[in-house]
């Protein structure tokens, strides 16, 4: 065995990632400039997101604080209203990062490191905003304040891993915060409030779920990140870790002028910051990309200008110039541009290189010299405005609307044409099917195969929110009543071990009858541990809302499947605000399959669902089976996540028996279901509504699931709970 001394655990440095270029300046630029507004990082797994945001702490500039404040006051401007105050302010005492006496009045003044502070998924309310030591408080009377993860990112870094997964009541916290700087806690009679300003990184799977569109717009910058396909990039990644698990120490050695020296170039840059220049020419440039681009707000336009400051600061300049606003546009404007959760952010940079150009040109009619202003036109461009002409030299005629998509049209989404014989269909239709013909109208032998057609989805709209009846005890959500870590007071409790969320009311009910007995003398009050009591608090949870959608050739045929999936992507939005996992069940044919597995992902769910297609027979016992196996492998997963059934189909059964689709019910009797019945015609069969009354559920027609009837279900369903 070697005789050696383990050697001290060090993060991996950050100039020895491999890569990553979009990822390090971003995460520099905000360095250089807090301003800019911190970074959300976006990407698969493996793809070292987590490691150069922790390496990043190793490279900013160390802070000056207040000796003794747990809540790093600035000597040169300390906070007035700091719980650890009053400090006397120290603005005209030397400098302390540069190792100056500091004689004079004024607080005491340390240097240390700037702090990254990791805020957990699973943290909970006092983690982050801090606690009160309530016994201290009732027995001593004085406000003894634990400060939380605020306090301690308070001029330095707050990390967030899987912010996506973050409680919603934790990310009210953290958007107060970030919006106005400072943590106000204010519960149980006691009121605090310190400094609160930071930069805010945080790392997403997106495949996991998306982020709320208020905490979104809070990120200055964002970047995408994935793993090289370069073999000889990824093997460099191989040794570089394996050499840094083997002797972290050494490893670490290696790369410190590296790190010496980047940490240098960013002190550079912060102190010549405020030498930049942005020219009123480069304000109206930003403005005017932000503009084309639709964007929300004008918190892009600020993000960018500061941005586009820092990156000229970065690379040494004294004047923003239109390469540093393309870059500071490419980081700060795709995330922004999102209109829903289903759309996937993103940039053409060769758009924003036609914006920038505009936009130069119209800021500074001599920029572009030789452009045809009026026409807009690239002077470098091919004069025939046929952008696919024949390469004999010809113009073909378009094709025949019949015979296929148009020129530079996916195949898979031509549009529906009329054709001889045939009536024309709607346009919902993708792709055209062999005819409306029902299974049970087909020759012998013709539902063994499966004629699929792929029906383009109607827009999505609003719905009202479906609810569990009765109170779940879930992860924090907005669909159903439960109790949880926040919301309102519903009534207390004996805590098990500390109490989290003291209820003052109920302490000091429990105490006061021993008063006597305890000897008290004095206007104090004799409290003991027994007496504390907490809060038992009611709110709402997010619940597994698996869809089982009927695809057969029955929903086809009648041409409903567009309108079924504008229905299925408005309750996915739905779910989507409402902080639900969801999964996705369909059946055709002679099976069912789980398109989806329960997943908080959901634009991977709509992207499904979109893509569906539809054809054969309706195997519902099947179907109905298939989600009762999911439903009982995510129990064991997830037992206190409360699952709802939302079942979109006809009602038919073309295989298999009524006894079946009994049997397969009778596994699903204790879940809440509601059944969407897509019946149409003037004569309807209720199918769909035996099966809701089999489920023991509700059933809603396709028809009124965003009108009133919904709402008249869901005043129902509140009454039965």
């Amino acid at each position: 065995m070697l005789d050696r001394p383990v050697p001290a655990v060090r993060h991996y440095p950050f100039t020895a990632v491999v890569g990553q270029d979009d990822l390090k300046l971003a995460l520099i630029l905000n360095a250089v400039s807090p301003r800019t507004g911190g970074v959300l990082i976006r990407g698969e797994k493996g793809t070292a997101k987590s490691t150069i945001v922790r390496a990043l702490a190793a490279l900013l500039p160390p802070v000056a604080v207040v000796t003794g404040c747990r809540f790093s006051c600035d000597p040169a401007a300390p906070d007035p209203a700091c719980p650890d105050g009053p400090h006397d302010s120290a603005s005209s005492r030397a400098d302390p990062l540069r190792g100056d006496e500091l004689p004079g009045a004024g607080p005491a003044v340390s240097v240390r490191p700037a702090r990254l502070a990791e805020l957990p998924v699973g943290a909970s309310e006092d983690r982050l905003i801090g606690s009160l030591d309530l016994e201290r408080a009732l027995t001593e009377g004085v406000k003894a304040f634990d400060p939380g993860l605020l306090a301690a990112a308070h001029r330095g870094v707050l990390y967030v891993d899987e912010v996506n997964l973050l409680h919603d009541h934790l990310v009210d916290l953290l958007l107060d915060a970030a919006a106005l700087g400072t943590c106000y806690v204010e519960r149980d009679a006691v009121s605090v409030r310190h400094a609160a300003r930071f930069l805010l990184v945080g790392t997403m799977n997106p495949e996991e779920g998306e982020l709320r569109p208020q905490l979104l717009d809070r990120f200055g910058l964002t970047v995408e990140v994935t793993a090289s396909r370069d073999p000889a990039e990824r093997a460099e990644v191989v040794r570089r870790r394996l050499s840094f698990d083997d002797d972290p120490g050494q490893f670490a050695a290696r790369w410190a002028e590296d790190e010496k020296a980047l940490a240098a170039r960013i002190a550079e840059a912060r102190g010549r910051l405020r030498e930049v220049v942005l020219s009123d020419a480069a304000v109206r440039r930003i403005a005017t990309v932000c503009a084309a681009y639709g964007v929300d707000g004008m918190r892009a336009d600020l993000i960018t200008a500061h941005a586009a400051v820092a990156h000229a600061a970065w690379r040494g300049g004294t004047e923003v110039t239109a390469e540093d606003i393309r870059e500071a546009v490419r980081l700060a404007l795709p995330h922004r541009r999102r209109r829903d959760p289903f759309d996937a952010p993103g940039l053409d940079e060769s758009e924003l290189d036609d914006l920038l150009r505009e936009a130069g040109a119209d800021v500074d009619p001599d920029a572009d010299a030789g452009t045809d202003a009026d026409a807009g036109t690239d002077p470098d461009a091919d004069p025939d405005p046929d952008p696919d002409p024949d390469p004999d030299g010809r113009h073909e005629p378009d094709p025949d609307p019949g015979s296929g998509p148009r020129p530079g049209q996916d195949p898979g989404h031509a549009q529906d044409r009329d054709r001889a014989g045939e009536p024309a269909l709607d346009q919902g239709s993708e792709t055209v099917p062999p005819g409306p013909r029902d299974e049970a109208s087909r020759p012998p032998g013709a539902g063994t195969a499966l004629s699929q057609r792929t029906e383009q989805a109607g827009e999505p709209y609003r719905v009202r929110a479906l609810a569990v009846p009765g109170l779940g005890t879930g992860s924090p959500g907005r669909r159903s009543r439960a109790r949880t870590s926040y919301g309102r007071v519903s009534g207390s409790r004996v805590p098990d071990g500390r109490p989290t969320s003291p209820h003052l009311t109920a302490t000091l009910r429990a105490a006061a009858p021993y008063q006597r007995e305890r000897g008290r003398t004095g206007p104090g009050l004799v409290v003991r541990a027994g007496d504390l009591r907490e809060a038992v608090r009611e709110g709402r949870e997010g619940n597994l809302v698996l869809f089982v959608v009927d695809a057969s050739g029955s929903m086809a045929a009648r041409r409903r499947m567009g309108a079924v999936k504008g229905a299925v992507l408005s309750l996915l939005l739905d779910a989507y605000q409402r902080r639900d996992k969801v999964g996705l069940v369909t059946f055709r044919g002679h099976g069912a399959e789980v398109v989806l597995p329960p997943t908080s992902s959901v634009e991977a769910g709509a992207a499904r669902m979109r893509g569906l297609p539809t054809g054969g027979r309706t195997p519902l016992a099947e179907g109905l089976r298939r989600a009762a196996e999911v439903l009982r492998v995510e129990r064991l997963r997830d037992p206190s996540r409360r699952p709802l059934l939302v079942v979109v189909t006809d009602g038919r059964a073309t295989s298999g028996t009524d006894a079946d689709v009994h049997r397969a019910a009778a596994l699903l009797r204790n879940v809440a279901a509601v059944v969407v019945d897509c019946e149409s015609g003037p004569v309807r069969l209720g199918l769909a509504v035996r099966l809701a009354a089999r489920l023991g559920g509700e059933a809603v027609r396709l028809e009124r699931l965003a009108a009133s009837g919904l709402r008249d279900l869901v005043h129902e369903r509140r009454k039965a709970a």
